[in-house]
């Protein structure tokens, strides 16, 4: 398997192949001048290439701040040679990390209608027509890095779910599962080894696939809590590698940038999905990593 690397561009030489690949990609083909493939924002944007093996570009994009709480990312560009090889995943994962980090909320973009698809899955929601580009259609999609809301609204949201479950599902209250932080993005919850220990002295696998279970399906129902949605939710699959024993503070993280699949269907009462990736601690080492798929169904639509 090949290897890629994710970097930015910082020798001259690095930005002349970085430009002419994006001219190549989105430009060249319909006959556009170089130069077209660049805008006034160069300077102030956050620019990644993916590079392969050889070290040659495969893919590229870019990241500017449009004000205090939203980004924009612009001319996403893959290989045609490295196309379904979640290169685009991976970029596009990398640019919403910058987004973050500069203290935005919401990352928007310009999807062409055949990217439509892919956006979703990776947990982008179409708001409205964009401008047509070189006569191809583009559709205006945003995602949200943070969940609305302040973080009081986020506390008492946690206040409630963890009673819940508590009160619905006898295992969590017997665990001592908590929710221990939510900053709108992250959410962390904790479970006590005391009583989910083994008789090697670390934590029962069945316990540390519940601990991930509920941290994943409590993220979802955060994220219907901000959009003001009500469904039933469920966990259609879930897979988990387990990496090393859980000997010392058990705590699961679950953050939404994680987060893939769009859930505005819901809005339309349908059916939605999401994938969660949540990763379980023991103290400051990954010690499993859960993948799991959620559905929300409309209530009375359990099919």
């Amino acid at each position: 398997m090949a290897a890629f690397k994710i970097i930015s561009p910082s020798t001259p030489a690095e930005w002349q192949h970085y430009y002419q690949f994006r001219w190549q990609q989105l430009r060249a083909p319909w006959q556009q001048p170089l130069g077209s493939e660049q805008d006034e924002l160069e300077s102030s944007a956050i620019h990644r290439m993916i590079l392969d093996e050889q070290q040659q570009i495969v893919a590229v994009g870019r990241v500017h701040q449009l004000d205090s709480q939203c980004a924009q990312i612009r001319y996403m560009a893959v290989a045609e040679a490295w196309q379904g090889q979640r290169l685009g995943q991976r970029l596009l994962h990398a640019l919403e990390q910058d987004a973050f980090k500069l203290g935005c909320s919401t990352v928007v973009l310009n999807a062409r209608e055949s990217a439509l698809g892919f956006y979703q899955r990776q947990g982008y929601c179409e708001l409205a027509a964009a401008p047509t580009q070189f006569g191809i259609v583009h559709l205006r999609m945003q995602k949200r890095l943070r969940l609305f809301g302040s973080a009081e609204q986020w506390q008492l949201w946690c206040q409630q779910l963890q009673q819940s479950w508590h009160q619905q599902i006898p295992l969590s209250d017997f665990m001592q599962l908590e929710i221990g932080q939510f900053d709108g993005t992250e959410l962390r919850c904790t479970a006590p080894l005391d009583p989910n220990i083994n008789l090697h002295g670390t934590m029962f696998a069945g316990s540390i696939y519940s601990l991930a279970t509920l941290t994943g399906w409590g993220l979802l129902h955060l994220q219907l809590q901000a959009l003001e949605l009500d469904a039933d939710l469920v966990l259609a699959d879930a897979t988990i590698r387990y990496l090393r024993p859980v000997k010392l503070h058990p705590q699961a993280r679950c953050s939404l940038l994680n987060a893939k699949g769009d859930l505005s269907a819901l809005q339309r009462n349908r059916n939605a999905s999401q994938h969660h990736t949540v990763e379980i601690y023991s103290g400051d080492k990954v010690a499993a990593v859960f993948e799991g798929h959620y559905k929300a169904l409309v209530k009375g639509q359990r099919t």
